[in-house]
């Protein structure tokens, strides 16, 4: 409990700083709002002509896409610094984190809030009361399910970046595969083979961050509530002991041992 009060504290901190400058917050969440509708505009079109594709209709591409932009923007609202820990580790910025007695990895992933997240979070909301999926019974599988993307997708974000405490600067790289792995979540499983399926569901973890919980929506059980919480735990697992074993070469503080 004492962990989770110092968690809130510490986004409730990083998001008054992101509504300091209002007018710039208010304009990147519109346009993130405006480009979420866009690249939708594309499924739309093709479901004016095709009632199904591959199993999938209109509704649940609502509900895919809802969950999705719901759950990325809450990991970017409360996480953001997740995408910049790369960057933070090749130039020695965790030497201060150090010193403080509150867990490292945490301080670092919410030492940030992308104000353009809450553009997700609101186009999501909007998509999902389009799909009639979220009716009273399901709303608590919906923030279920958008808190477990938020949870793989920040998760992912941390095991990428973490790359650099061995390889360097591979900042550019962590943020290409990220965004690669965002965009692959927007598409219907249906879609791949069983090869690439294998893929999305390990080392480009699409499957994990999106597909589960869209699942556990749309066919409420036992085995998709496991199937969907399993994946965002031992993600979430993972990713504290990758970032875990890669501070312990950054232990002196020095920047050159980080990128030794």
């Amino acid at each position: 409990m004492r962990t989770l009060r110092f968690v809130l504290s510490l986004v409730r901190t990083v998001l008054r700083a992101s509504l300091a400058l209002r007018g710039a917050f208010l304009l990147q969440a519109a346009f993130m709002m405006l480009n979420n509708w866009m690249f939708f505009t594309t499924w739309w079109l093709l479901f004016q002509r095709f009632d199904e594709i591959r199993g999938y209709r209109m509704p649940d591409m609502l509900l895919l896409f809802g969950v999705s932009s719901v759950g990325y923007g809450l990991a970017m609202v409360v996480g953001g610094g997740a995408l910049d820990l790369a960057r933070n580790i090749g130039d020695g910025a965790l030497d201060p984190l150090l010193a403080q007695p509150r867990s490292v990895l945490v301080r670092a992933v919410a030492s940030r809030s992308v104000a353009s997240g809450w553009g997700d979070v609101a186009s999501g909301i909007l998509m999902l009361a389009l799909s009639g999926y979220v009716t009273l019974p399901r709303l608590p599988l919906v923030s279920l399910a958008a808190l477990l993307v938020a949870t793989v997708f920040l998760s992912f974000a941390v095991v990428l970046n973490s790359a650099a405490f061995w390889l360097g600067q591979v900042e550019s790289f962590s943020t290409f595969v990220f965004h690669y792995v965002v965009v692959f979540s927007t598409y219907p499983p249906t879609l791949f083979g069983p090869a690439t399926k294998v893929l999305l569901f390990t080392l480009l973890p699409a499957g994990l961050a999106v597909y589960l919980p869209v699942e556990l929506v749309r066919a409420p059980s036992a085995e998709s509530l496991v199937l969907a919480v399993g994946g965002a735990v031992a993600a979430l697992l993972v990713a504290q002991a990758v970032f875990a074993r890669g501070l312990r070469r950054y232990a002196s503080g020095s920047r050159f041992v980080a990128l030794g």
